[in-house]
């Protein structure tokens, strides 16, 4: 059970961490935010993985990573969204 915490968390880390990355945001998460992020990203990508019929989030393994970095990527861009506002409205 503890070893099967430390795994989410270092999974969520790293996954929070390349998905950081990848969205450009790293310096402003911080590592709890990383695993915060990579650990919603991996319950996001899990169910976006399985709707395509895929097998989600499997374990400890690399499929499992790259799935749980696309939920976080996922979550970092629907996030930005909010942070903008959301869309334009334009000004007169």
């Amino acid at each position: 059970m503890i070893m099967n915490v430390i795994l989410w968390i270092i999974l969520g880390a790293l996954a929070g961490w390349i998905a950081s990355m990848i969205m450009g945001n790293n310096r402003e998460q911080g590592a709890v935010g990383n695993i915060i992020v990579g650990i919603v990203g991996a319950i996001i990508g899990g169910w976006v993985v399985r709707l395509f019929g895929g097998d989600g989030v499997t374990g400890f393994n690399l499929g499992s990573l790259v799935v749980a970095i696309l939920g976080a990527v996922i979550l970092l861009f629907i996030v930005r969204l909010f942070k903008r506002g959301g869309t334009h409205t334009p000004s007169v």
